[in-house]
């Protein structure tokens, strides 16, 4: 029963009042842009103090200087980056492109590789018993033994068993396809996750409209697969790029070994310094855009949406 006042019409069929006669929902976006500005405000404030804190403990040690000049001369980052040919000393940033080179050869090759040998640890009958083994084994002893010790195995094994053709390549070869027979086996164990992540249904989906196997498998599964590891193949890409520099053990001259050899010359190791700076320029867009994949794959996730 009312007594002269205004009606109760229940709750959300007027806009309650805040503080001030503010309604809600302005008070609440209110207190979120000012939390917003805050929480910035404490993380650029304890990032600054973190970094401050970490210099002056850097500068204040006792063999800063030392260290100062050892790997963070400018003169002689300079000198290492752009070279001196008149006492050999090859420029990091050019050698740095056989870096990328090697890179940029061998990603696709681990994609089509890792692929081909998860896909055959897929396939099943009697028949294909032979080549899962084969798949299953390539994968176990490439996982197993240290890429560092397939680069030495290939890089002075085939040279020494004289077969025309493939015992006179170049160190970058060898070490180039060191790197696919390795990473291809991380890869295809990626590639069989995300076979075996989508759901039978969707393979008795595929059948029950007339699909085979190996076109469910390729037309139905494998893009799913593929576009849920997307993520962990950049992540391995990612340390891809930093393991070309184990290329240097067979003698290539690269950005590692170019690096070396201005050390080796000038006694000093801001050339590491420089050549670590090129490696950190590649990796982190790299780095930021995975991150940003997995953002997305888990709001997607948390949204319930599919795409």
């Amino acid at each position: 029963m009312s007594y002269g006042g205004p009606p109760d019409l229940g709750e959300g069929t007027q806009p309650r009042s805040g503080p001030a006669g503010v309604p809600d929902g302005g008070f609440a976006r209110g207190s979120k842009l000012f939390g917003g500005r805050r929480a910035v405000l404490v993380s650029t404030t304890s990032t600054v103090i973190f970094v401050v804190v970490v210099g002056l403990v850097l500068y204040l040690a006792p063999g800063f200087k030392a260290f100062q000049k050892e790997f963070l001369n400018w003169h002689a980052m300079k000198q290492s980056f752009l070279g001196d040919p008149r006492h050999a000393e090859p420029a990091i940033w050019r050698e740095f492109l056989v870096n990328v080179k090697i890179f940029l050869i061998a990603e696709p090759l681990i994609l089509t590789l890792a692929l081909v040998i998860a896909v055959i640890r897929q396939i099943p009958g009697p028949v294909f018993l032979p080549f899962r083994l084969v798949a299953i084994v390539y994968t176990d002893f490439f996982r197993g033994v240290p890429t560092l010790l397939v680069i030495f195995m290939l890089g002075f094994g085939f040279p020494s068993l004289g077969i025309p053709g493939l015992s006179n390549q170049s160190p970058v070869v060898y070490g180039t396809v060191a790197l696919v027979l390795s990473y291809s086996a991380y890869v295809a164990e990626v590639y069989r996750a995300g076979i075996e992540s989508v759901h039978p249904s969707q393979i008795a989906a595929a059948r029950s409209l007339g699909l085979s196997r190996w076109q469910s498998l390729r037309f139905v599964v494998i893009p799913q697969a593929v576009r849920r590891v997307v993520p962990p193949l950049l992540n391995d890409f990612i340390s891809l790029q930093k393991d070309t520099a184990l290329v240097s053990v067979l003698g290539a001259i690269e950005v590692v070994r170019a690096s070396g050899i201005y050390s080796s010359y000038q006694f000093n190791f801001s050339s590491y310094t420089v050549a670590s700076i090129l490696f950190i320029l590649l990796t982190i867009p790299m780095a930021r855009f995975t991150d940003r994949l997995l953002a997305k794959q888990r709001a997607t996730r948390e949204a319930g949406g599919v795409r």
